[in-house]
């Protein structure tokens, strides 16, 4: 990264952060604030030209924010709905995905599989934003359940739908069957790779805590 873009990088956070703190003096969900401001400043011509590299965002921002909405989330209540949260993380997601490409398709004139391939990006709920809206408003705490927990795990259909969909832009064609393997792969390899470092970083702090060797630094930083 070159020097101005370290400092726009910065600058963006300084404005995340007061965004935080402007929405809860106006009392609103800090994800509106953020998409909104977002929208206004990616639309202004004097706007630069700065691309994040997507490796950066899904292995370095996107994993606090999951770990944090984790700790938000009811486990047993999680679990007594895990069927209408299931329902929701594929099917509402290949749903979405659909409609995205039909409306890019008629409206926009895509390729079906462009279309598609824009649809599994945006067909995924935000975790954070699901929580934050729902902590905002009154709903039933069976619907607040059952949004926030579908947002924790959509993302194993979306990534699914984006690779069925990126294979069908490069000719490679679509195949069922891939599509269920790589879903399977993700959704149970993500579960196992997820409990087997939960079982070691809850070891690690056990043995830290009991070699007195425990900091909040160390703490903090050895789940990753």
């Amino acid at each position: 990264m070159t020097q101005w873009q370290i400092e726009l990088t910065l600058g963006l956070f300084a404005v995340v952060v007061a965004l935080g703190v402007l929405a809860e003096w106006l009392r609103v969900a800090y994800p509106i604030l953020l998409v909104v401001t977002g929208l206004l400043l990616g639309l202004q011509p004097w706007a630069p030209d700065y691309a994040l590299s997507p490796d950066v965002v899904f292995f370095l921002f996107l994993p606090p924010l999951l770990y944090a909405a984790a700790f938000n989330t009811h486990w047993p209540a999680f679990r007594s709905h895990l069927r209408a949260i299931t329902l929701l993380a594929v099917g509402l997601v290949v749903f979405t995905a659909a409609a995205v490409a039909a409306a890019g398709h008629y409206l926009l004139d895509l390729p079906w599989a462009v279309g598609f391939v824009l649809g599994a990006i945006v067909s995924p709920p935000d975790a954070v934003a699901a929580h934050a809206i729902t902590r905002r408003i009154k709903v039933p705490k069976i619907v607040a359940t059952i949004l926030e927990g579908e947002s924790l795990v959509n993302d194993a259909s979306a990534l699914v739908a984006l690779r069925v969909a990126i294979a069908a832009v490069g000719a490679r064609g679509f195949s069922m069957w891939g599509a269920v393997g790589d879903f399977v792969v993700v959704s149970v390899g993500g579960i196992a790779v997820g409990l087997a470092r939960a079982w070691l970083a809850v070891r690690l702090h056990r043995w830290l805590e009991r070699a007195k060797l425990a900091d909040a630094k160390i703490t903090i930083a050895s789940p990753c």
